[in-house]
C-alpha cells in the first residue's frame, strides 16, 4: 500500500475527530434513536462513541444478543458477526466495529486505485479517492455501519474478476451479499465482465452466481428463526421516511415525492436541509451512475445504476448520500474531471458539507 493513500485515509480521520470534539463544543447531545442510555453512553467519551450513533446501536445489538429486537432484521449479518468474533478477543463491540470499518476503509482505498489504475492514469486514480474522502458523508466510513466492509468486499469482487480470478470475484461476491443486499446485484455484473473476457473456462461462470448464496443463506437463518425469509424487506417501514415494504414505487414517482416535500417543507428546518440533501444526491447519483456507462466499463455501470435503483423502490431517497458511498463508479466519474476550477469547488463544497454533517451526526441528529 503506498505512503500517498495512507497519508489520505491518516489526515482525513484526523479531521473528523478534530471536527466531532468541536461540534461536542457547540452543540448538545440529542438522544434521537433508541438504545442511545443503554448501548452508548456507558462507554464514556461521545469523541469515541458518537461513531456508532443512530443504525450503529442495532449492529451492536446484533453482535451481542443476536436478532433480539423486532425489525433489526433489516442489518444483515457479516458486519455483527465479525464484531462477535472479535468481541472473543476483547469484549468491547464499539472498538472492535470502528476497527472493521476503519481497517476495511483503508483496503477500499488502495483497492480502488488499483482497480482505477487498471484503466485510468495516476492522477485521475488519486482524484478518485480524494472525491470519495471529502464526500459529505464519507465519515460512515470511519462510523459503526457497513458501507467500508461493503465497499472493500465489492471492490476486491471486481478487481479479482478483472484479473479473472472468478471463484475469489464469487467469494467476494458472496460476503458482499451477506453484507447488504446490494451484494446480490455482483452477479450480472461479473457475468459482463466474465462474457468479455477473452480467456475464459466454460465452467467457470458458475463461480459469479456465489452472491446469491449470501442472501440465500440469511433467508433461510430468517426462515427459520422467524418464519418469513423476506423480513429484512417487510422490516423497511418501520425505520421511517415513507419506506414501502410490500410495493415497489417507481424512481420518478420518488422525485415527484420529494419536490412535494421541497415546496411544503419549512425552509428553515433541520428536516428541509435533510430533505434537500437526500434530493440532490439522489438527482446526483443517477446522472453520475448514467454517465458511468458512457466513461468506465460496463460491468461497473451496470452495477453502479443497479445499486442506485434497488434502494429507491421502497420509495424514498431516504439515506441516498449514505448508499451512494458504495457507488464507486460514481467516483471514478468525479476523478475524470479535468478543469482545476471546477474540481476545487467541488472539494470546498463537499467540504463544508462534510463538516457540517459529521458535527449533526455525532451530536444525535439524523443526516442520512
Amino acid at each position: 500500500m503506498d505512503k500517498f493513500t495512507i497519508s489520505l485515509w491518516g489526515g482525513w480521520r484526523l479531521a473528523l475527530v478534530v471536527i466531532a470534539g468541536v461540534g461536542m463544543v457547540i452543540l448538545p447531545f440529542k438522544p434521537s434513536f433508541p438504545y442511545a442510555e443503554t448501548l452508548l453512553l456507558p462507554y464514556g467519551s461521545p469523541l469515541f462513541w458518537s461513531w456508532a450513533n443512530f443504525d450503529g446501536v442495532h449492529y451492536i445489538g446484533i453482535a451481542e444478543k443476536s436478532y433480539f429486537a423486532q425489525f433489526t432484521q433489516a442489518f444483515f449479518p457479516l458486519y455483527p458477526l465479525l464484531i462477535r468474533a472479535l468481541n472473543q478477543l476483547v469484549h468491547n463491540s464499539i472498538l472492535n466495529g470502528l476497527i472493521i470499518s476503519n481497517v476495511s476503509f483503508l483496503g477500499s482505498l488502495w483497492l480502488l486505485y488499483k482497480l482505477a489504475r487498471l484503466d485510468l492514469s495516476a492522477s485521475v486514480a488519486r482524484r478518485t479517492l480524494i472525491f470519495l474522502l471529502v464526500f459529505p458523508t464519507s465519515f460512515f466510513f470511519a462510523s459503526l455501519y457497513t458501507e467500508s466492509l461493503f465497499l472493500l468486499v465489492t471492490l476486491a469482487s471486481f478487481y479479482a474478476a478483472r484479473q479473472r480470478r472468478w471463484l475469489l470475484a464469487g467469494v467476494c461476491g458472496a460476503l458482499a451479499a451477506a453484507t447488504r443486499i446490494l451484494g446480490i446485484l455482483l452477479i450480472p455484473a461479473l457475468l459482463i465482465e466474465y462474457l468479455a473476457s477473452p480467456k475464459r473456462s466454460r465452467w467457470d461462470w458458475w463461480t459469479l452466481l456465489l452472491p446469491a448464496a449470501g442472501l440465500l443463506l440469511y433467508m433461510y437463518y430468517l426462515n427459520v428463526s422467524f418464519h418469513d425469509p423476506l423480513y429484512f424487506l417487510h422490516a423497511q417501514p418501520a425505520f421511517g421516511a415513507g419506506r414501502s415494504g410490500d410495493k415497489i414505487i417507481l424512481l420518478y414517482q420518488v422525485f415527484w415525492r420529494y419536490l412535494k416535500m421541497l415546496r411544503t417543507v419549512p425552509v428553515a428546518s433541520l428536516v428541509y436541509y435533510t430533505v434537500a440533501q437526500e434530493f440532490i444526491a439522489g438527482l446526483v447519483f443517477l446522472c453520475l451512475s448514467l454517465l458511468a456507462f458512457k466513461f468506465t466499463r460496463r460491468s461497473y455501470a451496470v452495477f453502479g445504476i443497479l445499486a442506485y435503483i434497488l434502494p429507491t423502490l421502497t420509495g424514498t431517497f431516504s439515506s441516498m448520500p449514505r448508499y451512494g458511498l458504495v457507488l464507486f463508479p460514481a467516483f471514478l466519474i468525479l476523478g475524470r474531471i479535468k478543469n482545476q476550477t471546477i474540481r476545487h469547488w467541488l472539494y470546498a463544497i463537499s467540504l463544508m458539507l462534510l463538516i457540517i454533517n459529521v458535527v449533526l451526526f455525532t451530536r444525535g441528529y439524523w443526516v442520512a
